[in-house]
């Protein structure tokens, strides 16, 4: 454990909307963190399952953010992500609400990030929450066409093959420990995603900042959550986000060969990946995925801000 005295402040900081039972699942575990200088903070979305009061019942101590509506996965965050920098917050801590952490998680992702300023991101292993030894993710690999790969570790048991600290483009925020100056440089998430890809472009825009993220085996959580779910398993809302968001993402991010390769990627592919939905009785995710493609696309005629940094933090979150 690092002494109190020398312990960096963090918020842990989880969105909550209507998932009552994994929130207070996901508090209990924090509380049990053996990092002495951490405080938790809730974001509700607008939630109808009686999530507050149950949360303040048990957990008074905590804080609570409550907005009115469902801002969305990166709106929401970014309510969490101001409340603890207006606090002196030195990391903050971002974690899914289904997950239960391991006590020595946060510990050991400040250590790592102590090591070297230009750290901005630290995560560790993302475990399924019912196989307790088997990944869901450590990180993400490199794809030349999509910037973003697939999992890496998912549904290995863990042999030890992923002990070794390393560096990664890509990571996933089921936990992940953010410092503060990536706030202050960077931002925080981009509220122009919804739902996906916020922290895939979060990476992106955090690594052109000069900025490290890097993977520590030390550090442990448990995700009930649903990682790298294949094709056929999709439902036809999330089948919809995903094209939808892809678009954005890529263009913002990627250079201009790769965007270049992955118009003709999608140009080649997305009818198989129509005509794969629509094969196998699919319709409705048919449907979904060319719907998002479009919006999508009809979204880049308003964007006005390609590969741009999104506000400083004061200007950062909206509602």
């Amino acid at each position: 454990m690092i002494p109190s005295f020398h312990s960096p402040k963090v918020f842990a900081i989880t969105l909550n909307w209507n998932g009552k039972a994994d929130t207070v699942e996901c508090i209990a575990s924090l509380k049990k963190s053996d990092y002495p200088n951490i405080e938790i903070i809730i974001v509700d979305n607008g939630s109808t399952d009686g999530s507050v009061s149950a949360i303040r019942t048990e957990f008074p101590d905590i804080i609570i953010v409550e907005n009115q509506r469902n801002l969305g996965y990166a709106k929401g965050f970014n309510r969490g992500i101001e409340h603890a920098y207006e606090r002196a917050a030195d990391y903050f801590l971002i974690l899914n609400n289904d997950t239960s952490i391991d006590p020595a998680a946060i510990t050991e992702l400040v250590k790592i990030a102590e090591r070297d300023e230009n750290i901005g991101f630290v995560t560790g292993k993302v475990f399924w929450y019912t196989h307790r030894d088997v990944f869901q993710t450590i990180g993400r690999f490199d794809e030349p066409s999509l910037l973003i790969g697939d999992h890496v570790g998912s549904g290995e048991v863990d042999r030890g093959q992923y002990d070794d600290i390393q560096d990664f483009n890509f990571v996933d925020d089921v936990f992940l420990l953010v410092r503060k100056k990536v706030f202050e440089v960077v931002g925080g998430y981009d509220p122009v995603f919804f739902l996906y890809y916020e922290e895939t472009d979060w990476c992106a825009r955090t690594r052109r900042a000069g900025f490290r993220i890097v993977y520590t085996p030390q550090a442990k959580i448990w995700h009930k959550g649903q990682i790298g779910k294949s094709e056929k398993l999709l439902s036809p809302k999330r089948t919809f986000y995903l094209s939808r968001y892809e678009v954005p993402f890529m263009r913002r991010n990627a250079s201009r060969p790769q965007w270049r390769a992955y118009l003709i990627r999608l140009i080649l592919g997305s009818d198989r990946i129509f005509l794969r939905h629509m094969k196998h009785g699919r319709y409705k995710w048919a449907w979904a995925y060319l719907k998002g493609l479009c919006l999508g696309f009809f979204w880049l005629r308003h964007d006005i801000r390609i590969t741009a940094p999104i506000s400083r933090p004061a200007n950062t979150v909206e509602g």
